[in-house]
């Protein structure tokens, strides 16, 4: 096991009504929360991972989805790769490949996937029902089709709700102009019942679309009174954290910031000028745990106070958190081609959940 300090710095809120682009200085050492745990060691549950980009757990072993094409099962101490048997050829352009898994919660042995493919010179994204057998996930049936898909902003988080309906996110592919058009699936979060139709209460009938107006979203997750939030990438910095509500068009690309239009959201939270990428996160206790890429660690972020506070660092970018009673599970994505691999990289973490309250 190796040792790393857990840096809890802590950094005020940029108030959503401040200019965008204002920075807010540093505490003093003085002026900062005493650190609750000067040392502590991260567990390290599994490495030589390949690209790892979601966490799922069944009760008693984790999964993990590999961009390159594969689930890596942890149980008992022993890691498994598992094959994945598509039927679309996976691209391996930036950002693609297998991204979203997550375990289907009324079948045994079966899953839903979220991957980008090729045909011909055109590349899109699909999510998928998956079945299990014999240590290999095979394509069993498509839910949804050709999402739009680019050279990046693939999208690709995968969550089940509390109302047990599947939400996906979409990016908008790098063509900004899908975020705000309602008959595009690119810029959206999706809604669906688990056997791929729409449900009746989307707030758009006849519709996948649950909001829109987004460029790349990465996270979903809900707190106890079903609230949804995601994180979403902005375009030079700029990062959100947003509290989504059904219908709602979220800006991309015509506000971010601070920045308001009638019709439109603001983020809950954005970095303004300081850039985190977020990707997965998690929820506890009022606290959303948010998995950094370009901010290379965790933060924990009080939705009350809207403040913030690092408590990871040093493990190199972050792709995605799981929580498990007073756990906080991560895993890196320093093999992306983004990062700077260490040895034995890619990893999968875990660290008790410190006491921010």
């Amino acid at each position: 096991m190796k040792k790393f300090l857990l840096f809890l710095l802590f950094f005020p809120l940029m108030a959503l009504n401040g200019c965008a682009g204002e920075k807010e200085t540093e505490p003093k050492p003085s002026e900062r929360p005493p650190q609750t745990k000067e040392e502590n060691e991260m567990e390290v549950i599994a490495k030589n991972l390949r690209t790892p980009w979601s966490i799922e757990f069944d009760g008693s072993s984790f999964y993990l989805s590999e961009r390159t094409g594969a689930i890596v099962k942890i149980a008992g101490g022993k890691m498994t790769r598992q094959k994945l048997r598509l039927e679309k050829e996976l691209s391996s352009a930036a950002e693609a490949g297998v991204l979203g898994f997550v375990l289907h919660p009324e079948k045994k042995d079966a899953a839903f996937l979220y991957y980008t493919y090729e045909e011909g010179t055109n590349r899109y994204n699909r999510v998928v029902e998956l079945r299990l057998e014999k240590d290999e996930w095979s394509e069993e049936k498509v839910l949804i089709d050709r999402l739009p898909s680019g050279p990046v902003h693939h999208g690709g988080r995968m969550k089940i709700g509390p109302d047990k309906k599947l939400y996906v996110t979409a990016g908008d592919a790098g063509q900004p102009a899908n975020a705000q058009d309602l008959d595009s699936l690119g810029g959206k979060i999706l809604r669906m019942n688990l056997d791929g139709t729409i449900p009746d209460d989307n707030p758009f009938p006849g519709s996948y679309v649950y909001s829109y107006g987004h460029r790349n979203p990465q996270g979903l997750a809900w707190d106890e009174n079903g609230q949804l939030y995601s994180t979403e990438h902005g375009q030079s910095a700029h990062d959100e954290i947003n509290e989504i509500e059904p219908g709602q068009n979220y800006g991309w690309p015509i506000i971010q910031g601070d920045e308001t239009k009638e019709g439109m959201l603001p983020p809950l939270f954005h970095t303004g000028e300081d850039t985190w990428a977020p990707s997965g996160i998690a929820y506890k206790d009022g606290m959303l745990y948010v998995a950094q890429l370009r901010g290379e660690g965790v933060i924990a972020f009080d939705r009350t106070k809207k403040t913030f506070l690092k408590i990871v660092s040093g493990v190199g970018r972050v792709r995605d958190v799981y929580i498990l009673d007073n756990d906080l599970y991560l895993i890196t994505n320093n093999t992306d081609g983004r990062g700077t691999p260490a040895e034995e990289d890619d990893k999968m973490y875990k660290i008790p959940i410190p006491q921010l309250r």
